[in-house]
């Protein structure tokens, strides 16, 4: 009888042998690097509560005076047995949850709030963000963070093109403390931009272009010392554009599609980025000169679709790495400088749809002829004359000056109005400055008359 109780015990101990040994390895098994995150743990295998079984002693949960002395010898040989080394190591356990970094389990509920929060999928990207394995949620890349490489955290998220809708950002990308990239091109992300993501250390890279994000300037970004990539374009964002921004160490600047709308600071010419677009804003105001403190590093300067107003001034020609220029829309009046024959690498130059008059420098249309120029946009403003090397340029298609008032060229404005423009003065401050080249061409120097010394 007692051999018959023996077996008895033995078949129902190895019935729950699975589920016991892998909550002792849970218990046993702190220094690993897996961590398991129970979620809604039952009540065991579905018995009622009354019927208790030793096997519960692994979490100290069972009635000790219930467990027949026979049955603890059992545990020592069944726990050695080499069942233990496959059962620990499963990865996938009813009501458990398996991540290979303590960092990744800390961010899964901050993701799971934020996907319910999500009130249109249309691409169904949610559907993946399930289970313990965030590194395979679609959006969610992991690496090693810079202080631990021998961990695993979440490190970048690449959301461009999701069509994903939320209420707002605030509660997710704040609470993400080992990001470094954070892409959100082109969803529909309402809201404003928390300060906390001030206390994002290794962010460097922040992307919320093409959202419905509102409210002023997120000043918080002007603290985050490693940003060098922040794209806030085709948003609401309105009110002024804070200075320091202007002097911070970013390559890359696109505030392009809000409604800023102030005048730009003079310390313009200290920025460091690679790419400035201010276009299609509220902008007011002349060009400043500073901008020529910053030749090395413009690549790309897009002003376009703005307020500016005055006169071009000649140290916008000191951009000598620029590649496109475009400050097309505005309200900028005068000559153009003949400093901008010293833009040897730009290729294309937007100054259409403004108020520019006089003559189309010859040494600028040179550009189209000899160097990288293959786009010279100047129409819709009211120049009156074209030399022989722009004319060159409008049979290449390259120069454009349709609606100005050159007599001898078709699709001009009317008479007209080229009268009534030419009525009302428009001198511009330093007017020996238009005829100065700061830059010099063995090639072309006898042909710009009247260079004017440096100021």
């Amino acid at each position: 009888m007692i051999a018959k109780i023996s077996f008895v015990a033995i078949l129902s101990l190895l019935h729950i042998l699975p589920t016991s040994l892998v909550l002792y390895a849970k218990a046993t098994s702190r220094g690993r690097d897996t961590l398991e995150l129970s979620i809604g743990i039952g009540s065991g295998s579905g018995g009622s509560g009354s019927s208790k079984d030793c096997g519960d002693e692994l979490l100290g949960n069972a009635d000790q005076s219930q467990c027949s002395q026979e049955k603890i010898p059992l545990l020592g040989p069944i726990i050695q047995a080499p069942l233990l080394s496959p059962v620990v190591q499963a990865p996938i356990v009813q009501g458990l949850l398996n991540f290979i970094d303590q960092r990744l389990a800390l961010v899964y509920p901050v993701i799971q709030l934020f996907k319910s929060a999500i009130t249109s999928d249309p691409l169904g990207i949610t559907n993946s963000w399930v289970g313990g394995d965030i590194c395979k949620y679609k959006g969610f890349y992991c690496d090693s963070p810079p202080d631990n490489k021998s961990a695993t955290a979440l490190a970048s998220i690449d959301f461009n093109g999701f069509g994903l809708s939320a209420p707002s950002l605030d509660g997710f990308l704040d609470q993400l403390p080992d990001i470094a990239l954070f892409h959100a091109n082109s969803n529909n992300f309402a809201g404003t931009i928390s300060p906390n993501i001030a206390k994002l250390r290794y962010l460097y890279e922040l992307d919320l272009s093409n959202n419905k994000l509102s409210g002023p300037f997120p000043t918080v970004v002007l603290g985050m010392t490693d940003l060098i990539f922040l794209d806030l374009r085709f948003n609401s964002f309105s009110g002024a554009v804070p200075a320091q921004i202007f002097t911070q160490d970013l390559y890359v600047l696109f505030l392009n599609n809000n409604a800023f709308d102030q005048t730009l600071p003079d310390n313009l010419g200290n920025t460091h980025v690679l790419y400035l677009t201010l276009a299609n804003n509220k902008f007011t105001g002349p060009i400043p000169r500073s901008i020529a403190g910053a030749p090395s590093t413009l690549t790309e300067v897009l002003f376009l679709n703005n307020r500016f107003s005055g006169c071009l001034p000649y140290e916008i020609g000191l951009l000598d790495e620029t590649v496109v220029l475009d400050a097309g829309n505005n309200q900028l009046t005068g000559p153009l400088p003949l400093s901008l024959f010293c833009l040897e690498k730009v290729e294309q130059l937007n100054l259409g749809g403004n108020l520019f008059y006089g003559m189309v420098p010859e040494p600028i249309c040179w550009l189209g002829l000899n160097r990288n120029l293959v786009n010279l946009s100047l129409s819709d403003n009211y120049f009156q004359y074209v030399g022989p090397w722009c004319r060159a340029l409008i049979e290449k298609g390259i120069l454009n000056v349709r609606n100005n008032c050159i007599p001898d060229l078709p699709f001009q404005r009317p008479v007209a109005d080229c009268a009534h423009f030419f009525a009302q003065p428009r001198p511009c401050p330093r007017m020996w400055s238009y005829s100065y080249v700061p830059c010099r061409n063995a090639h072309l120097d006898p042909l710009v008359p009247g260079i004017a010394p440096s100021p």
